[in-house]
């Protein structure tokens, strides 16, 4: 009999295998006995943790791609030298560890079964982005409301690169970024507490 802790390991384990599969071989492409290999148990194993495969679809892809965010922000940049070494390499390295599983959240989120649990798991990343940009404030010396835009669009950039490796698109939104970026840092850089930029001209 396994211990709750026990059950949501594994639990765990089987969304990142079963996810993994579907990346590599796509919604349509993946069949249960499919799953169940990639998890090393039987069909009727996989049932004792998900009702149905919709379930183990949205849980998993909720999952790993919150997963992927972490993975993502542990790289972030941890002082305003960093910023630029940060956004030159986190593209390729998106595209690189991740492009399967942001092809395949975009299949999962697009299906019309499955575009309400698209939307929340938007409404969390929108939460999960300005947490970050808050972490990065006293970092970086810029306000988190003004990072927590530039996360957004350097994310978007990642995620087109590592689906359609479309460089032009890539660089082009990336040299904006930037150029954003530096004047961010120049014009907070003197300010000891962003804090005190936002009071003054917003209080």
């Amino acid at each position: 009999m396994q211990t709750e802790e026990q059950h949501n390991k594994r639990k765990i384990e089987i969304m990142e295998k079963c996810y993994e599969c579907y990346a590599e071989h796509g919604l349509t492409g993946t069949g249960i006995q499919m799953l169940a290999d990639a998890c090393g148990c039987t069909k009727g194993n996989l049932y004792s943790y998900f009702k149905n495969l919709d379930e183990l679809i949205i849980e998993s892809t909720d999952y790993c791609m919150t997963k992927v965010e972490d993975d993502y922000m542990a790289k972030a940049p941890t002082d305003p030298q960093d910023v630029m070494r940060f956004i030159n390499e986190i593209p390729y390295w998106t595209a690189e560890k991740h492009g399967k599983k942001y092809r395949l959240m975009y299949q999962v989120y697009t299906h019309p079964k499955y575009i309400e649990y698209g939307k929340k798991f938007f409404q969390g990343v929108n939460e999960r982005y300005t947490a970050y940009a808050k972490l990065l404030e006293p970092k970086i010396g810029i306000p988190y409301d003004i990072i927590t835009p530039l996360i957004f669009i350097l994310v978007r950039a990642c995620v087109h690169y590592a689906m359609f490796e479309d460089e032009y698109y890539l660089k082009s939104q990336l040299e904006v970024l930037k150029q954003s970026v530096m004047l961010f840092i120049e014009k907070y850089k003197t300010n000891t507490n962003p804090n005190d930029y936002k009071e003054k001209n917003h209080g």
